[in-house]
């Protein structure tokens, strides 16, 4: 899976980091990282993260 933040569009709610936060986190200046192709294991708590942000910044594309 390919996991992107449209950073543009990131308010850093953090919705995402309490979804799933394995895969996101804020860094020591309080600014959003993310793995972008974590492990197929975590798509359902990639598809939460995306579900749960209020901008819609978060975008999951699933392996073929």
């Amino acid at each position: 899976m390919r996991i992107t933040v449209d950073m543009n569009r990131c308010e850093s709610h953090g919705q995402c980091v309490f979804a799933a936060p394995e895969i996101f986190s804020f860094d020591e200046d309080d600014r959003l990282v993310h793995d972008p192709a974590p492990a197929g294991a975590l798509l359902g708590a990639a598809g939460k993260a995306a579900a749960v942000c209020p901008v819609r910044a978060v975008t999951v594309t699933p392996d073929a």
